[in-house]
């Protein structure tokens, strides 16, 4: 780790991917993950794009009052569920925070009710937001952002996404789920909710299994993705704690011990490629764009 940058053109804001609801944590809850997203202002550096003002991440950034022209450099895929919105509106959000500071380091932790309030708002649902802008697992409630202790174990363990070739709206996504529900399926969920919780809280995978069943958006969102029962059922085979559709899809996520990760990727189907990642426990930071400076 080097010296923190003197000049903040040289800085840019570091945020992870998310995958959101984790089953029946529909709309609640959230877990990042290791890829990023780049956000800065200023001159783009090399391996970067220049940002327009209609991009998701220069709204946030002028709905804080920030000034200038935003770039990105990112590694979250767009339109597979990994929360590439939440977390570009975070990076914007969090730029303008930190422009307006006379301490930077300090302005993340300041300035975070405004960057959720604002990266959700324009999101329209906190659970990508939420642990994007806070790492680990987080729970989105009533616009404030709880978070589950992740231990040990499960801070060490895999998440196998297997990421189809296609790419799915989250409009088309929702207009598929009903407009009523079944009491029943949701006394399902909300057992489901408080076993998964709990299994993170208390580091035991033996809790995971069915922790993360749902019956209120993926058996309407599992069909739009050719192969993602497949994987999820050969996943779990394989040796997978748990797993679940990512967002609203395409992409599926499982959870494993590291030591399972292989025979899991192995055994997704075709149509799509595997990642092997883990839980990312920082949340947004600052790093120097050619220095690698981090908050820590």
């Amino acid at each position: 780790m080097s010296s923190r940058p003197d000049d903040l053109s040289e800085m840019a804001v570091r945020v992870p991917a998310s995958s959101a609801n984790l089953g029946p944590g529909f709309d609640v809850l959230g877990m990042a993950l290791d890829i990023y997203a780049d956000i800065g202002v200023g001159v783009p550096p090399t391996g970067s794009q220049q940002l327009d003002q209609h991009h998701p991440a220069s709204i946030a950034f002028a709905e804080l009052g920030g000034i200038g022209t935003l770039w990105s450099r990112s590694s979250i895929p767009m339109g597979r569920g990994l929360g590439f919105s939440g977390a570009v509106r975070v990076g914007g959000a969090a730029q303008a925070v930190i422009q307006g500071a006379t301490n930077p380091a300090g302005a993340l932790g300041k300035g975070a009710d405004a960057i959720l309030e604002v990266a959700t708002r324009l999101e329209g649902h906190g659970d990508n937001v939420a642990a994007s802008l806070f790492g680990g697992v987080v729970a989105s409630v009533r616009g404030r952002a709880l978070p589950v202790r992740v231990g040990p174990e499960l801070g060490a363990a895999a998440v196998v996404v297997w990421i189809p070739e296609v790419t799915t709206s989250t409009d088309r996504s929702r207009a598929a789920l009903s407009a009523t529900v079944d009491r029943r399926d949701v006394t399902h969920n909300l057992a489901a909710v408080v076993q998964l919780v709990l299994a993170i809280e208390h580091d035991d995978p033996s809790l995971l299994a069915g922790a993360t069943d749902d019956l209120l958006h993926q058996p309407a969102r599992l069909p739009l993705v050719p192969g993602a029962n497949a994987a999820l059922e050969s996943g779990v085979e394989a040796g997978a704690w748990c797993g679940w559709l990512s967002g609203s899809g395409p992409t599926v996520a499982l959870l494993c011990a590291r030591s399972a990760a292989p025979a899991v990727a192995e055994a997704m189907p075709d149509g799509g490629h595997c990642k092997t990642l883990r839980i990312d426990t920082e949340g947004t930071r600052l790093v120097g764009h050619s220095t690698e400076w981090s908050m820590g």
